[in-house]
């Protein structure tokens, strides 16, 4: 088998471009309320950002982002209702059309008042009445700290029936097992199992396993969940028939360097902010390469399943995932098995989640490795389960490399001129050696399997 180098964080060299970088404050603003004012200092009294970049929700749903500027260290409303409106005011008007409230010309620092409760949330409040039991999933593994801050977020949720399921994958210590007994051992929400075999997907089919709810979601410690995240992702289920998979849009916690500013560059894990349907046959016309670019569909940090699909599809490969060698690319498998096998996906930005990217550069030399390695290593996986495959791909390999490698395409054109190059030629490098990596990791999920 051919030998693959790995990349390794100590050969990380940081560009000067991140040298010059100053962080951005993410904030949301809510229309539909008085509107906030940001500060550019922290609570030490020091000016710590230039910028701010905002999500902005009309009735909590999310509409797009804008990027604002401090002046004198503030930034009250009305410096930028202005640049809301700019942005986002055909969004806004067609969001209060479909709410059957009448359009406006111009926003208020007040907020956007209603005499009535808006139909998105009216239609919410009928699904809560109605909605099914669900078990959300969370494999974790000797990260007590962002466990903790995770499922705070997970308890807070504005849905009324619910399990979250702590599986515990291959721990090196007691710390998460002690966490949990010691902060909720009484509450019946949380359920703690333990997963010796290592690997996200192994985790993750423990907890299928163990899962009661009709609809199986699924979530990672590094991210912190909107309150209306389990609502919005159950109520996608409904949007069109035969779903059997939702997906989430996650957002940056932070943007505090530059390495974190280059993920949303490279594409972050941000989908859109209008809801999609794919299928066989429509859904990805403005999509390259469709359907084999799946992840287009969503990201496996914020998705949901059946309980049906998922015990027809076999759960999640465990020769794909974080803790194997490709290190990515089971969600992947999962979403074009979703459009194949002739269900519908389902991505709906309301289902809101905010990710921690990585802060230092060589985590980022890793992560976007991963990336490339993923994407064939998945590419690999649907082949060889359906030999046929190949020459659908084959036929779309002129196509593939205009999408990877002009400055042009829709891949491409979100990344600035300080994006480093180099990240560029590390996802080509994992794309390279993708299919060894799964190649390799079927072997040692074989040899797992043995012992």
């Amino acid at each position: 088998m051919m030998q693959v180098t790995p990349v390794s964080p100590a050969q990380a060299v940081r560009p000067d471009s991140e040298l010059a970088f100053s962080p951005i404050l993410i904030g949301e603003i809510e229309l539909s309320e008085a509107l906030p004012t940001f500060s550019a200092f922290d609570e030490h009294g020091t000016q710590v950002y230039c910028s701010a970049r905002c999500l902005v929700r009309l009735h909590t749903q999310p509409l797009g982002l804008v990027d604002l500027s401090f002046e004198n260290g503030e930034l009250p409303p009305g410096n930028y209702l202005s640049s809301i409106w700019q942005h986002l005011g055909q969004r806004i008007n067609e969001h209060l059309q479909e709410d059957g409230l009448p359009a406006i010309t111009q926003l208020s620092i007040d907020g956007l008042s209603s005499p009535q409760t808006p139909k998105c949330l009216q239609e919410r409040e009928a699904f809560l009445q109605r909605s099914p039991f669900v078990s959300v999933v969370l494999s974790t593994r000797d990260r007590p700290e962002r466990l903790a801050r995770c499922l705070r977020a997970l308890l807070a949720q504005q849905y009324p029936t619910y399990e979250v399921i702590v599986v515990d994958n291959a721990p090196t210590t007691p710390a998460t097992a002690e966490f949990i007994q010691q902060t909720y051992s009484q509450e019946a929400r949380i359920r703690y199992v333990r997963e010796d075999r290592p690997g996200l997907s192994w985790g993750r089919n423990r907890g299928i396993m163990e899962a009661r709810g009709e609809i199986v979601a699924f979530t990672d410690d590094d991210v912190v969940v909107d309150a209306h995240w389990l609502s919005e992702l159950a109520m996608g289920f409904e949007a069109a028939e035969n779903v059997a998979c939702v997906t989430s849009m996650l957002l940056p916690l932070e943007l505090q360097t530059q390495a974190q500013l280059w993920l949303e560059e490279f594409g972050g894990f941000s989908k859109g902010f209008r809801r999609r349907i794919f299928d066989r046959k429509s859904g990805g016309e403005d999509i390259p390469l469709y359907p084999f670019t799946a992840g287009r569909f969503g990201t496996g940090g914020g998705m949901a399943f059946t309980a049906v699909f998922l015990r027809e599809e076999g759960n999640f490969d465990p020769a794909l995932g974080n803790g194997t060698p490709s290190g990515a690319g089971e969600d992947l498998v999962a979403f074009f098995h979703v459009i194949a096998r002739g269900y519908r996906l389902v991505y709906t930005p309301g289902s809101l989640l905010y990710h921690e990217h990585h802060r230092d550069y060589a985590k980022l030399r890793r992560q976007l490795y991963c990336y490339g390695s993923s994407v064939t290593a998945y590419l690999t996986k649907i082949i060889l389960n359906n030999p046929l495959l190949f020459f659908r791909i084959a036929l779309l390999i002129p196509q593939g490399l205009f999408f990877i490698l002009s400055a042009k395409s829709a891949k491409n054109q979100k990344k600035s001129t300080s994006f480093p190059a180099e990240l560029n030629s590390l996802e080509r490098q994992g794309m390279l050696h993708g299919p060894f990596l799964y190649l390799k990791g079927r072997w040692k999920m074989r040899s797992l399997r043995t012992r």
